[in-house]
């Protein structure tokens, strides 16, 4: 593993080699590709294109969200951003790597949650574009767009989690192969009509199974909170460690969109909209009034600027920040 990982950080410092413009586009899309970004954008804009389709993004993103959570947590994934100091390949070699605010994620590293999160997501929406280019075009290539353009996309979004050392080229790999096959998967079995008891029960399933699966595992023995010590010993900037990057913020996400879901599809709004047939205008803007609600609740429910303390994440009492003078908690 450490000769494969020396190579994905070659290939990282390659990237970053890169002229200043695609620096800034490997940050925008990292940031664009976050999965948070599939609950609070893309599911809103999605749902009001088309109903079906908008809630086949919530339910897969948020079942694959979890998904990744336990694969992170079984699989002991590394991340390059702290591998080249824990290794010593950063004092064997001269490799020249930069972090960014975004590079510091606390969790396991692999898979890729970034290409495994958002390719499944945006499964459905590829398929339903495929569907459309079928119905208006006999052309090969228009029924082949919605597709290139989507594994084009994600590799774009692995590239950018290279580039900021989030992830090795075989993590983003596996995301990607995973996400791909998690929505092909996960697609038809979207539930339709289903009892709110239904969506409490898989909400209070995904939150106690992965609870379980922590104390389980800390009961063998194991370390499950290892990547947060590590993050937080090679963070070059205690800020940039945050919060919402620990397992247990995605899951805290995954349960509330698994009940909103049910409350939603129950409500009697949504019983006497379901089927009627909003024009354009109404669709743009009920989308652009969800996403302003979504993005000042998100605003409000995570505030900027946190910083999260290594006594707070981990226990540890000093990181390379602190030791150097730079900064404290």
């Amino acid at each position: 593993m450490d000769a494969l990982y020396s190579r994905g950080v070659l290939f990282a410092q390659m990237l970053q080699t890169g002229p200043p413009w695609l620096e800034r586009f490997w940050l925008s899309v990292t940031f664009l590709a976050d999965p948070k970004c599939i609950f609070v954008i893309v599911f809103p804009l999605a749902y009001f294109l088309d109903r079906k389709v908008g809630v086949a993004v919530l339910w897969i993103g948020l079942v694959c969200e979890w998904l990744n959570i336990v694969a992170k947590w079984l699989l002991f994934g590394e991340r390059p951003f702290w591998w080249v100091y824990e290794s010593g390949l950063f004092s064997k070699e001269k490799v020249l790597l930069r972090q960014f605010p975004v590079s510091c994620e606390t969790g396991p590293g692999s898979p890729s949650g970034h290409c495994m999160i958002t390719g499944a997501a945006l499964w459905p929406i590829v398929t339903a574009l495929t569907a459309l280019a079928s119905r208006h075009s006999t052309s090969r290539l228009v029924k082949l767009t919605p597709f290139l353009a989507y594994f084009l996309l994600l590799l774009a979004v692995g590239l950018s989690r290279i580039f900021i050392l989030a992830h090795f080229p075989h993590q983003v790999l596996g995301g990607i192969v995973a996400g791909a096959a998690l929505g092909w998967m996960l697609e038809a079995c979207v539930p339709a009509e289903r009892k709110l008891s239904f969506y409490l029960a898989t909400s209070l399933a995904l939150l106690l199974s992965a609870i379980g699966l922590y104390w389980s595992m800390v009961a063998l023995g194991m370390d499950i909170d290892w990547s947060i010590h590590l993050a937080t010993k090679w963070c070059l900037n205690p800020e940039w460690i945050r919060i919402e990057t620990r397992p247990f913020a995605s899951l805290c996400r995954d349960t509330a969109s698994a009940v909103g879901l049910g409350l939603a599809t129950h409500s009697s709004l949504y019983t006497q909209l379901r089927h009627e047939r909003p024009g354009w205008t109404q669709r743009a803007v009920g989308a652009g009034l969800a996403l302003a609600a979504l993005q000042g609740l998100n605003d409000v429910v995570q505030p900027e600027n946190i910083v999260l303390c290594p006594s707070q994440a981990t226990g540890v009492s000093t990181n390379r920040a602190e030791q150097k003078g730079e900064s404290k908690c």
